[in-house]
């Protein structure tokens, strides 16, 4: 697929209850690398591997949650038409200024009808991964913790998923990858849309309340590493929420923990390949447990009311 509007996933930013607390974690047991602080009290993390100057932002709150996701456009033509093109469909956006974020270009911003705030931005520095763009080594050997590929995807909880998704595909370009049904047969339960050839770049469940997180999610290289991270969340006495297990949405394989605030994160490995050309795969609502936990075939109870 050829990607020339929406890149990728760029960049998440998440409010934490103890901030030293979530440096830690975040640096020590995930393995990102913090890239620095500003004066707003943020703190800025990058994976190993991924070259822009951040792509994960905590900040301490009173209450655990995501702020807004970030997508990375080609261009600052494709943001300004992008921008032009949401306000005609009827979406207020809002232009943040280039330097307010750490390493950031201008930033366009606008609500979704799930309550949650999306941003597209074209500029970010480069810093690269630790190695050399010539004659580069496969990896760098300072990695610590369960050190993710990059920041994938994230899953977001909120009611008016069916808006949601005609602003991503009718404005963005994204496309729908698989979706589950309500009992009903007919209304979306979860949706699962990607601007890319990955199975899924973020994805949305019907939930009453707005602006919900359900999960962050930080993609490995290997169903081994995936092992490896469980040894390392149990070594650091993680409170995990399912997993090792596999997914039959998007057939990745997975583990579910929390942060100490109480945030869900995922470790990822796998996923299909997809091109927007082939038709949406369907989940009935009976199927809905091997759907997300194909090994155990059903839903455990965290799963579906846990959110911040």
């Amino acid at each position: 697929m050829a990607i020339t509007g929406v890149l990728r996933p760029g960049h998440f930013q998440m409010r934490v209850l103890d901030l030293q607390q979530s440096i830690d974690f975040y640096t020590n047991v995930i393995g990102l690398k913090e890239m620095g602080r500003d004066t707003q009290g943020r703190v800025y993390f990058k994976t190993q591997d991924e070259r822009d100057h951040n792509s994960f932002i905590i900040r301490e709150a009173d209450e655990a949650g995501v702020d807004f996701v970030g997508f990375k456009v080609a261009d600052q033509a494709t943001l300004d038409k992008l921008d032009a093109d949401l306000r005609a469909y009827g979406v207020h956006t809002e232009r943040i200024a280039a330097g307010e974020m750490l390493e950031t270009g201008e930033r366009v911003r606008f609500e979704i009808p799930t309550g949650h705030q999306i941003e597209l931005y074209a500029e970010k520095t480069d810093v690269g991964n630790g190695m050399p763009y010539v004659n580069p080594e496969v990896w760098v050997p300072d990695a610590k913790g369960i050190n993710p590929v990059r920041f994938d995807h994230c899953l977001l909880y909120g009611p008016d998923i069916d808006g949601a998704r005609k602003i991503f595909e009718d404005v963005l370009g994204f496309y729908l990858v698989e979706h589950v049904l309500m009992d009903d047969g007919e209304a979306d339960l979860a949706i699962w849309l990607t601007c890319s050839n990955k199975a899924h770049d973020i994805a949305f469940v019907r939930h009453p309340e707005p602006g919900k997180l359900h999960h962050v999610s930080f993609l490995l290289e290997s169903w081994e590493q995936v092992l490896r991270a469980a040894d390392i969340m149990s070594m650091n006495r993680v409170s995990i929420d399912i997993g090792p297990t596999r997914h039959g949405v998007t057939r990745g394989t997975t583990i579910y923990a929390f942060d100490p605030s109480g945030n869900r994160f995922e470790t990822f490995c796998g996923g299909y390949q997809t091109y927007p050309d082939q038709q949406p795969i369907k989940w009935t609502f009976d199927q809905v447990g091997p759907a997300v936990f194909y090994h155990d075939r059903k839903l455990n109870e965290r799963f579906l009311s846990v959110v911040s």
